[in-house]
């Protein structure tokens, strides 16, 4: 097949240095509508004030690794720990919501208990522009990652805050380990993708 023949899909890069604030706001849009970030921060003014420095202690050190990808210019992104780097504890919770503390925090103790002991990389956030969903985005960015993690024979562990992404996340080989639920929050669903 020819190169001008050649289908092309969406095309996966790092996030480079000089865009970090473009990748926050993708996730900003991204999760504007998520169940459990918006049972979080339910007042709109809260949500857009506070997420963007969630995003930044909850998943903010893979830009810092260089393991933050994104998706056709911007259009979605993802934000990878490597094992042994964690979300920054002490910034993650200056961003609990006002009234949610308690709530939050057991969440997070929740997350804590599911992580897996082994080696494995860790993805706190991805997310793709709903004005470009439906494209095979979230697709790209999940299947160049697991090419990565085939390859060192690593294991990789999410929290899927939404269940209608569970089956996108299975497609790349995740497996619902429970459910994560505290009060009146939203399921979380702790997924792991043994190493292979």
């Amino acid at each position: 097949m020819s190169p001008a023949n050649a289908v092309s899909g969406p095309v996966v890069t790092a996030v480079a240095p000089a865009d970090i604030e473009r990748a926050i706001s993708v996730l900003v849009l991204a999760f504007s509508a998520d169940p459990v970030t918006r049972w979080a921060y339910p007042d709109p003014d809260q949500y857009l004030a506070s997420f963007p420095a969630l995003v930044r202690a909850f998943g903010g050190r893979a830009f810092e690794q260089d393991t933050a990808r994104c998706v056709d210019d911007y259009a979605g992104a993802a934000l990878w720990l490597p094992p042994g780097i964690e979300p920054d504890e002490a910034a993650l919770a200056a961003t609990m919501p006002a009234g949610r503390e308690s709530e939050m925090a057991a969440v997070f103790e929740g997350m804590a208990a599911y992580h897996p002991k082994e080696t494995h990389w860790y993805l706190p956030l991805i997310g793709v522009d709903p004005a470009h969903r439906r494209k095979g985005r979230g697709g790209a960015l999940l299947g160049d990652a697991v090419r990565l993690f085939d390859r060192d024979h690593v294991a990789a562990y999410l929290e899927s805050t939404n269940p209608a992404n569970i089956p996108l996340y299975q497609r790349h080989g995740f497996e619902v380990l429970g459910t994560i639920q505290v009060g009146a929050s939203p399921p979380l669903f702790p997924m792991l993708r043994r190493a292979r």
